[in-house]
């Protein structure tokens, strides 16, 4: 991760984000500036429900949801003290959708021993543009975000719990230098305001190398 550097934010990209504040912002050399925003789960709705209904983020497990179901989700998670949305942009354009959580306040709490710097993600990429050069793309936008969740916010691991079924996810962290871990059953979640139903997950984490 050493082609990543703090900038300045009063170089933030201009509008419709510019006047939004980052909790994190890199420019990753050959790449560009990367901003994360706290989700505002009103106005970025638009955004994430054309993400979620596509057919690729089927394990994303929003498809058939409408806008204002979508924002009335994260709206909720914005009461949360231990689950945090937020909105990743590229050069001043949305590209993904990132979620924090302490594993010891979430369902895969209960599936692994979780240890004292744990933090657990979620990551939603945004569709390609027609005709866009990807190659490599994802692997320095991963270590933006790595910058941000683990020296960022204090942590010394990283742990994801991608469907076992989705390939290309647990393709893509292992391809990043996360560490397959066990495939265990989370359990189903029904609550007021919240259904998850029960998911089988590959566990993968991530400990950086300079630790």
């Amino acid at each position: 991760m050493s082609d990543a550097h703090t900038v300045n934010t009063a170089h933030a990209p201009h509008r419709p984000y510019a006047s939004r504040e980052a909790v994190h912002e890199v420019r990753v050399d050959g790449f560009g500036t990367v901003r994360v925003l706290p989700l505002d789960a009103w106005a970025d709705a638009g955004a994430v429900h054309r993400w979620v209904s596509e057919e690729r983020a089927a394990f994303w497990g929003m498809t058939g949801l409408t806008e204002e179901q979508v924002a009335e989700v994260y709206a909720h998670m914005a009461t949360l003290d231990t689950h945090h949305a937020f909105l990743v942009l590229k050069d001043g354009e949305p590209v993904a959708l990132l979620q924090t959580y302490e594993p010891s306040a979430d369902r895969v709490g209960e599936c692994y021993p979780v240890e004292p710097g744990d933090i657990g993600i979620h990551l939603l990429l945004a569709p390609a543009a027609p005709g866009a050069a990807r190659s490599g793309w994802t692997s320095r936008l991963m270590a933006a975000l790595l910058s941000y969740v683990l020296p960022g916010l204090d942590r010394t691991r990283v742990v994801v719990d991608p469907d076992v079924r989705n390939d290309k996810a647990v393709t893509r962290f292992l391809r990043e230098g996360f560490t397959a871990g066990p495939v265990v059953t989370l359990p189903e979640v029904d609550l007021p305001d919240v259904y998850l139903p029960e998911k089988k997950a590959q566990l993968a984490f991530f400990v950086p190398r300079c630790r």
